[in-house]
């Protein structure tokens, strides 16, 4: 499972990292996605990367504004979120998948495709 770390409350506009660490096993070759559930919604992805680094993927409504990112020594994933908005206020889940679909892109694979879920962290952003 991912011990993730971060979070937190924030103004509208502000920054936040969240971080989700392996823990029990090595993610190397997995594909570590961020998620969100936020209140009345589905859990919805937010962000994915390979296990090389080499492709990423964000949802529409934070392109420009996340960054993902991974440091496969420290078995670590990370998500950056700049310019925050009172509509990210939701809890955010780091998961990990071993199954490869193609080239479909990772933001676009089944929740269900993802195990070793984090416990969640909070992220709440006042307007």
């Amino acid at each position: 499972h991912f011990v993730q770390s971060g979070g937190g409350l924030v103004q509208s506009g502000r920054s936040l990292r969240l971080s989700c660490t392996a823990s029990g096993f090595t993610p190397d070759d997995y594909t570590i996605g961020w998620f969100r559930q936020i209140p009345g919604k589905e859990r919805e992805g937010v962000s994915c990367m390979s296990g090389t680094g080499s492709s990423t993927h964000y949802a529409d409504f934070v392109k420009g504004r996340f960054t993902i990112s991974r440091d496969n020594v420290q078995r670590t994933a990370y998500l950056q979120m700049n310019d925050l908005r009172p509509e990210d206020t939701g809890i955010y889940y780091c998961a990990a998948t071993a199954t490869w679909r193609g080239s479909r892109p990772c933001i676009t694979w089944p929740t269900a495709d993802f195990g070793s879920w984090g416990a969640g962290t909070q992220v709440t952003v006042s307007s």
